[in-house]
């Protein structure tokens, strides 16, 4: 992909359209991350003797689960979706099943309308995994796409601390259904002032639709006829490049990039990161700290937001390799910690002197995976990848990843009743010494490197002359 790089000067006109309709974008993303928290604080409450719709915990890890299983179906067709009705669209179209599930929660009274509801959430949560990033990239002119980008992971985190706060002051997991519907309601009217996709109005022609587009992100009086151009050059490059699946296999470079976006995939799902968000009100329940469950799990979201905000320099400073190395260790020694922790308690040892550990260790772990193992799998997905296969190499990515979600979500709960808590933690820590060894010797660093010189480090060196020709479009990045 010819991407040019538009010199242009800075004025605070040219950019803040563009960090309005990223911020109230993204806010679906918020609504994802009221999703996902849901259960670590309603769970709780569904287990209660008085809860009218008393679930076991086999049924509780269901309702936690569910929700990545759809996620997977929902993600699939979203990039097919979004290339025939738009980004924009696709995300409004989205927030209808985020919304109405919450509303099925509100007003359920059978534990099968709540599995309803959350699969009705599970697809709009993978659909806006694939829109959102895809919208913000499609607005943001080069040089703040980079920390426009950080605004998904980041009200996502958001939107987990609303949910542990929303938690603690709302005592039935009915109201805090309905409250949390005011999100998606919020988004779906703020949402509707931001202009669609300027690549997008153009795939179809729309030349004037797009030229609005890009002039209310660009600011008016600024020149984006050049930018237009640029775009066009692009899709025409696209529409000649079109990607088969055996694209994958037959390049040497893409079928290790393959491997290491997957492994990064595998590594970042089983660090136990959303047993640990999901689950977190009943963890910290187990653990019998001075804190309630509740105020631990606020604690957590909080940190989770600075860690997020903190990421986004560090990633830029340090690079990509060195901090996934830092991620894994530090992770490693967190969760292996916690797990000795509760196994001596299972073995009737008192740890009362210790009842920190849980929630320092868990609040360490929170941040190594912020600037780690959470945003930079895909990042690097991002980086590694050629233009002609990118697309379909990140959705199977992207499917992959759901599908570890949820089989990590729904074997916690059956695995910590099998071995116990403490064992399942080491096995989490055990899983990120293995991250670290990955890291080590299998991923290249890829900061300050452009697609061509990340594609030939892959190919090893090897027929860089006929990787040159074959990768030309790619190095004009």
């Amino acid at each position: 992909m010819i991407v040019q790089d538009i010199k242009m000067p800075f004025t605070p006109i040219r950019t803040w359209p563009q960090y309005v309709a990223a911020a109230v974008g993204t806010l679906s993303a918020l609504i994802l991350g009221t999703h996902l928290s849901w259960p670590s604080t309603a769970l709780p409450m569904l287990q209660s003797p008085l809860s009218i719709i008393p679930i076991s915990s086999t049924e509780g890890s269901w309702i936690v689960s569910v929700i990545t299983l759809s996620a997977c179906a929902g993600a699939i067709p979203t990039g097919v979706i979004a290339n025939a009705v738009g980004p924009k669209r696709t995300l409004q179209i989205m927030a209808i099943p985020l919304l109405v599930s919450w509303y099925l929660i509100a007003f359920s009274k059978y534990l099968w309308v709540i599995y309803l509801a959350r699969l009705l959430a599970g697809v709009g949560v993978g659909s806006t995994c694939v829109a959102a990033p895809m919208y913000v990239t499609d607005i943001a002119e080069v040089r703040v796409r980079g920390l426009l980008g950080t605004f998904f992971q980041l009200q996502i985190t958001i939107g987990f601390l609303i949910g542990y706060t929303f938690g603690v002051l709302i005592e039935s997991f009915q109201i805090l259904a309905l409250v949390s519907s005011v999100f998606p309601i919020i988004f779906l009217v703020a949402f509707y002032f931001m202009p669609e996709s300027p690549t997008f109005l153009l795939s179809k022609n729309r030349i004037h639709e797009a030229r609005m587009a890009l002039q209310f992100l660009r600011g008016h009086g600024h020149e984006i006829e050049n930018e237009l151009s640029t775009r066009k050059e692009e899709l025409n490059e696209i529409a000649s490049n079109q990607c088969k699946f055996s694209d994958l296999y037959r390049c040497q470079a893409t079928m290790k990039a393959m491997i290491i976006a997957l492994g990064l995939m595998f590594f970042q799902q089983f660090s136990g990161i959303n047993a640990i968000l999901f689950y977190a009100g009943t963890i910290f329940k187990d653990a019998s700290g001075s804190l309630s469950s509740g105020c631990c799990t606020v604690i957590i979201g909080t940190v989770q937001v600075l860690a997020t905000l903190m990421a986004a320099t560090l990633i830029e400073r340090l690079g990509r390799k060195i901090l996934l190395l830092i991620s894994g260790w530090i992770m490693a020694v967190c969760l292996i910690t916690i797990g000795v922790y509760f196994h001596l308690a299972i073995l009737d040892y008192d740890v009362t002197s210790f009842a920190f550990v849980p929630l320092v260790c868990t609040a360490v772990y929170i941040v190594a995976f912020s600037v780690g193992f959470g945003p930079i799998p895909w990042m690097i997905a991002g980086d590694i990848f050629s233009t002609k296969v990118k697309g379909l190499a990140c959705s199977i990515s992207t499917t992959f990843n759901w599908t570890l979600a949820f089989t990590v979500t729904k074997l916690f709960i059956p695995l910590r009743d099998e071995i116990g808590i403490g064992f399942t933690f080491i096995i989490f820590g055990v899983v990120c010494v293995l991250a670290f060894l990955f890291t080590l010797t299998y991923i290249p660093e890829t900061k300050g490197k452009s697609l061509g010189e990340v594609q030939i480090l892959l190919a090893g060196g090897k027929g860089i002359q006929q990787h040159l020709v074959t990768q030309k479009a790619s190095f004009k990045v």
